[in-house]
Formats: structure tokens, sequence, C-alpha cells
């Protein structure tokens, strides 16, 4: 079911492209935003991880210097039926996670030094065990997917915003006229943001059920997000806003509008779902 929900909105999000394009320049405009996704698409597919570990600084952990970090991540990895995933560290007292990789034989596990100081055994095995998910399941490539095809959305709709103001919309029947285009240029971005959120608070409910069923222990997950939630609303962690889906929690500020448009579940909800798992 949540496969299927995602290929949906991953759908909505390539359909709100091409509409988008549609209206700036007919069917010509529809072409050059269908060309243009497929290019994001895969230079997502390519890139992304490469893009991502740069932008955290984050270097390869070697198993001299964390044994049982490896060890952790080699049992899960055959519980998951899924090649060990590279583990690298990010070097930052903000307490985090993430996982990267355009598929499971590519696989990056990244942690951050506040992490590993933070978490006991079987909370770390949660944490590891819910970044394998993510992996197994290919929640990396299709949030990477979702990350380029939204910030497409937002760049053409910052670009519509002029277009339409500068008497530039179509008023043939291919065209929405200067209101229509617009009201777009405003109204896109907002549902990119609605899908995108979608997408990433599926796939973390996702992966919070494959941690426990890979670790048979969930309240070693419920734990460590209860003090992931705390230590990083105390140290935060400064990233880019489209960097923010890929962290076990998000590493946003935590205002109400912030919440509202969170591309991660509620951290209750999630511990809850949780704890319910365990019969605790």
């Amino acid at each position: 079911m949540n496969q299927m929900k995602t290929v949906m909105l991953l759908g909505g999000l390539t359909g709100l492209l091409l509409l988008i394009g549609g209206m700036v320049g007919g069917k010509a405009g529809m072409l050059i935003a269908l060309v243009m996704a497929a290019v994001m698409n895969l230079s997502a597919w390519w890139f992304s991880d490469s893009i991502v570990l740069r932008m955290h600084k984050a270097r390869p952990l070697g198993m001299d210097e964390a044994p049982r970090i490896q060890a952790m991540v080699e049992t899960l990895s055959q519980r998951a039926g899924i090649p060990a995933p590279r583990v690298y560290l990010m070097e930052h007292p903000s307490p985090n996670a993430f996982a990267t990789g355009r598929d499971p034989s590519k696989g990056v596990v990244v942690v951050s030094s506040g992490l590993l100081q933070l978490l006991n055994e079987p909370e770390l095995e949660g944490v590891l065990a819910h970044e394998l998910s993510h992996i197994h399941h290919r929640d990396t490539l299709v949030q990477s997917i979702a990350a380029t095809l939204g910030g497409a959305i937002m760049m053409l709709a910052y670009q519509m915003r002029w277009f339409g103001f500068l008497g530039g919309a179509r008023d043939d029947d291919d065209g929405g006229g200067m209101l229509g285009l617009i009201a777009m240029a405003v109204l896109a971005p907002l549902a990119a943001s609605l899908i995108q959120m979608a997408i990433s608070r599926s796939r973390e409910y996702g992966a919070d059920e494959g941690s426990a069923q890979l670790t048979h222990n969930p309240e070693g997950l419920a734990s460590a997000l209860e003090k992931l939630g705390r230590e990083s609303r105390r140290v935060p962690l400064q990233t880019h806003s489209q960097a923010a889906h890929l962290f076990i929690v998000s590493p946003l500020r935590a205002d109400f509008l912030a919440r509202l448009f969170s591309t991660h579940p509620p951290l209750e909800d999630r511990i809850a779902r949780l704890r319910a798992m365990s019969g605790t």
C-alpha cells in the first residue's frame, strides 16, 4: 500500500511539473518540462549520494574506529537480505542519522558524532535498522527524486511569478491567462511541498516498522527517538531544507509552521506506534 501511494504521489509531482510547463509554453512547454524532469531524475539517481555526503562533510568510518557499529550493520544487513552499506561519520554534536545511495548495493548510512555519544547499544541498533530499512526499500532514491522534482517546481514557480507579472502569459486555449499563471505560481510550490511531505512521512513510518522487524525490539528505536527529539532541539543541525527529509528526526526548527509542513511525522506518534508494537 505504501509503495503504491508513493508511486501515485511521485506521479502527482511529475504531473504538476508538466502542468506548469503547459501553462507557460503549451505543448512545447510540457515537452520541455518532461525532458527537464527526466534529466533531473537521472541526475538525482546518479549523483545524489555524493552530493549529500559532501554537503554534510561526512567521511568513511573505519572498522578500527567503531567495530561495534560495523558489526551491527553487518548483522542487520544479513537479516534484511541486502549488502552491508558503507558507514560514514558526520562530525557534529547534534545527534542524527540518515541513509543515502541509489540502490542497496550503493547504500550509505551516515551517523553524527553526537548520536554515537548519546545512544546506548539497543537504541543505536534501532536507528541503524531504521536507516537500513530505507536502503532496503529504496526510499533513498524515491526521496531524492521527490526532492529534485519539488526543487524544479519551486524554481519554475518563482520564474512564473515574474512571467505573469510582466504579461507573458499565454491567452490561447492552451494557456490559463495571466491570472491563472500567477495563481499557479503561488499554489504549485504549496502543492509540491504537501506531496513531498506525504511521501516522506509515509516512508518514515515504513522505516520505523522495518526497524522493529529487523531488531525484534521496537522499544530500542522508540527510546532513541525520544532522546534524538530532545537533544536535536537543544543542539540544532544546520542543513539545507531540501535535505531535511533524509534525517531520522527533522533537523529544522520546531515552530508551529515548521511542524505543520514537516517532512517527518510527529515524533510522539512514531514513538506511540513503536511502543504499541512492543505492547508497552
